[in-house]
């Protein structure tokens, strides 16, 4: 395993044809498995957080998928590629890890019960199993060189929260089924070996699948706009919090806009909603700054809040969605669960004035 950690990709991007060699020639080597492992860990790892919509149960997934594969490597018989076999593992990994929790799936507040009409009462859900975000650069060098020409869903748009909290609202093997066919582009013979299923049952569980993710009330797309427009927009987002100025901060938001927070459950509605809930707790903090980041590709940013002591403490991971005519939705993902995001992120959690 130390050798499969060591080992580096030198000369970028390999094809496949160069990680392993047809049934009739030489077999591949575990120097062959340890580049093709080296080379889509990060894709592994995207490919294990769109199955368990957990940040850091996809790190714990990716990392069982290597050892298996490590510690089997001897029975692999070439019948398949490395990436196959890879990704085989990877997913009866994740199937195996959804399987175990107590509670099946991860949800958004807004997935849970209807918009909230006053402050937070007591205190956040800690027991419900939220979406977490992914950072942007664990996503260098993607798209992932698995990715077939059919995939339906770009990077971008198989990346972004709404899309991943969407899927996480489908059966396990459905998920699977159409992560690996509509966003992998893999066919139907491909999806059936990884999960020891037969092709006809897999045409079903897609189209079952896709029919499911159309029914489901998200805005997984959104409207294109230009890079001016967002950056404009964005910076306009940043002054509002930084001067708290509620007034600014709500008019950039659309009619509709949805916030929400977890581990709380309560969630907000409506430019008026959430403006009443902003106006009600801002007056408690000293100060705002805002830092972006990167994260599901899109707009983000680590909130930190002035401290008595002068120091800018971590509050919260923001998360905006945007088009055309303001913020669509934003998420603030906050305490307890932003300590470890924060750390996840490689953000310090406390900044010097």
């Amino acid at each position: 395993m130390d050798e499969l950690r060591s080992r580096k990709v030198e000369g970028g991007v390999m094809k496949d044809k160069e990680l392993v060699s047809s049934v009739g020639d030489t077999p591949p080597s575990r120097a062959d498995f340890a580049k093709a492992a080296e080379m889509r860990h990060r894709a592994l790892k995207l490919h294990c957080y769109r199955m368990l919509g957990s940040l850091h149960e996809a790190e714990d997934a990716v990392q069982e998928t290597m050892l298996r594969a490590w510690r089997g490597f001897d029975e692999f018989e070439a019948r398949s590629s490395i990436k196959n076999w890879l990704y085989r593992i990877a997913t009866n990994v994740s199937l195996n890890m959804i399987a175990s929790r107590s509670r099946r799936g991860r949800m958004m507040p807004d997935q849970v019960e209807g918009p909230a009409t006053q402050r937070p009462q007591g205190r956040p859900d800690t027991g419900t199993l939220w979406i977490e975000p992914y950072p942007d650069a664990e996503l260098a060098s993607l798209p992932d060189p698995a990715a077939g020409p059919d995939a339906r869903y770009e990077l971008r748009e198989s990346v972004r929260l709404a899309f991943v909290a969407a899927i996480q609202q489908l059966p396990p093997r459905q998920r699977a089924v159409l992560l690996l066919a509509d966003v992998m582009g893999w066919s139907s013979i491909e999806v059936a070996s990884v999960l020891d299923a037969s092709v006809a049952s897999v045409n079903s569980a897609l189209q079952r699948a896709r029919a499911k993710l159309a029914a489901i009330d998200r805005d997984v797309r959104q409207a294109p706009m230009t890079d001016e427009h967002q950056r404009s927009l964005l910076e306009r987002y940043v002054q509002a919090w930084e001067s708290a100025d509620l007034e600014r901060f709500v008019a950039l938001l659309k009619e509709d806009a949805v916030y929400a927070m977890p581990p709380w459950r309560e969630w907000y509605r409506g430019r008026g909603s959430i403006g009443d809930f902003f106006g009600a707790v801002w007056p408690a903090y000293r100060g705002f700054r805002l830092v972006p980041v990167g994260a599901n590709l899109q707009p983000a940013f680590a909130l930190y809040t002035l401290g008595a002591e002068g120091r800018w403490n971590a509050h919260s991971l923001q998360l905006l969605s945007l088009d055309r005519d303001g913020i669509a939705t934003f998420t603030a993902f906050m305490q307890p669960l932003a300590q470890r995001l924060f750390a996840a992120f490689q953000l310090p959690t406390i900044r010097e004035a």
